[in-house]
């Protein structure tokens, strides 16, 4: 059974049948659940309840003083968010029929199989556990602020998008589950995965690996570890990095590129929380988290037959869609800020002064290399800096004419896009119109950074629009 918050909190059995509470007890330490209770008298329970939290209550039908069916009752409306299983000697549908529509999560019949018994709670804590989450996540989400913004100092943005994210990061922090953070090269995928891990307890050990290109024995030998003489080479026992992450948490980046031999590892260590490390035929535990980066569609991955069915399933709890710079561009100002103080103090420099027309001119830009391009265009552009204001020359020749933005609004603000707009092949006076127009838009009237992002001088596109201007008069 998966570890989670839930699975630390007792199970409650309730029997007025000693042997019979001592019979399902060792059942489920025997399956790994260490946490049980036992009340043999159901008046208990309700009193044990308000003192405790529990996972769950098992209780049987027929018991005296006080009944399955009343205690269930009982339960459902003092404590809602604690699921009630119910066992009973008598295979009646009706009665069965009965409990659920009372608020019942299962209705077993004596004698119970332990296999149908684990199962049983194992299916009742999964769906808690779910619904604790969606519960905490709809009361996190339209809160204000974040609980720890301490967590998130080193990813730098104001956007509504990424706040979003940066609460959804929190709310499943402490879940034992896996985590898949997806996005575009540049978006800052690590950055988000240290955040989770921070969010959570960042007392605990953070280990990251690219498992781009590493082949099955490399991954085994990275993740697990080997025994001396596991093989040619192996001169001394080498722990792995999972055996670095224990209590903490895991970070494999670019996991779309894993090899399928190694895929089957790795779902077994998040299905079963062991593995081999080479040369060693006895497993070993782990209770590391793992979290997992890409910038590939892991779905037609799958569905190409180059990705697990199975691992993407099971890397799809927790989905952390990180947003490209082009749909955030209210973050580019303060990245702009942080990146010149940051390239300045590398090259031990003063921090430039930037030209009114540089936000302008990134901003028109779509940004294929996200956060990261932005990064090194600034880096670029400080290291070549001597005095006075920062030169935009190193921006424009690295942004070209390819910024112009074709999803933004038409030079009429209709917000026609450049696919429509040539959908039915316009002139080439119009399509002149409408590139100027476009722009000049992007560029906020500035006609130098328009001219930079068509291509043309500023004293072309100067001459353009004064002829347009005398057409109209």
């Amino acid at each position: 059974m998966d570890e989670s918050r839930n699975d630390q909190l007792p199970i409650v059995l309730v029997d007025d049948e000693t042997q019979v509470l001592l019979l399902y007890s060792g059942l489920l330490k025997g399956a790994g659940i260490e946490s049980v209770i036992t009340l043999d008298d159901s008046r208990r329970v309700l009193p044990f309840l308000r003192e405790n939290r529990a996972a769950a209550v098992l209780t049987d039908m027929n018991m005296p003083f006080l009944g399955g069916r009343e205690l269930l009752v009982q339960i459902r409306q003092e404590f809602p968010e604690v699921p009630v299983i119910i066992v009973t000697g008598v295979d009646d549908i009706g009665t069965a029929v009965e409990c659920m529509r009372l608020g019942a999560s299962d209705y077993l019949v004596k004698p119970v199989e332990k296999s149908r018994l684990i199962s049983s709670l194992q299916r009742t804590l999964e769906i808690a556990r779910l619904q604790d989450q969606v519960s905490s996540l709809t009361r996190h989400l339209l809160s204000e602020g974040l609980r720890n913004p301490g967590a998130f100092a080193h990813l730098v943005s104001g956007s509504r998008k990424m706040l979003a994210l940066f609460k959804y990061v929190e709310v499943v922090a402490d879940s034992p589950y896996p985590a898949l953070i997806v996005g575009e090269t540049g978006v800052g995928k690590e950055l988000v995965a240290r955040a989770l891990h921070l969010a959570g307890d960042p007392n605990r050990p953070f280990v990251g690996v690219n498992v781009a290109g590493l082949d099955d024995n490399m991954f085994s030998d990275t993740l697990f570890g080997h025994k001396k003489g596991a093989f040619t080479g192996a001169e001394a026992h080498r722990d792995g990095l999972i055996s670095q992450a224990q209590d903490g948490t895991l970070f494999l980046d670019e996991i779309g590129d894993l090899n399928p031999t190694s895929q089957v590892k790795l779902l077994r260590l998040i299905q079963e929380k062991e593995y081999y490390p080479l040369g060693i035929d006895q497993p070993k535990k782990t209770n590391a988290r793992v979290v997992c980066s890409t910038n590939h569609d892991l779905k037609k991955l799958v569905e190409k037959g180059s990705f697990r069915n199975d691992l993407y399933f099971r890397l799809n709890t927790h989905v952390v869609v990180v947003p490209p710079l082009r749909e955030r561009k209210d973050d580019i100002p303060m990245l702009l800020g942080h990146f010149l103080e940051e390239s300045a103090q590398a090259l031990r420099k003063r921090i430039p002064t930037t030209p009114v027309e540089l936000l302008a001119l990134l901003s028109a830009y779509s940004f294929p290399g996200n956060v990261r391009e932005l990064q090194t265009l600034v880096a670029d552009a400080v290291s070549r800096h001597r005095a006075g204001v920062l030169s935009l020359e190193s921006f424009r020749k690295a942004i070209g004419s390819g910024g112009l933005n074709a999803t933004a609004s038409g030079p009429d603000g209709t917000g026609l896009s450049a696919e429509a707009f040539l959908a039915n092949v316009p002139t080439l006076k119009q399509a002149e119109e409408f590139l100027i127009g476009r722009a000049l838009e992007q560029s906020r009237g500035n006609q130098g950074i328009a001219a930079s992002l068509l291509g043309v001088s500023r004293q072309a596109l100067n001459k353009r629009l004064v002829r347009e201007k005398k057409k109209k008069f």
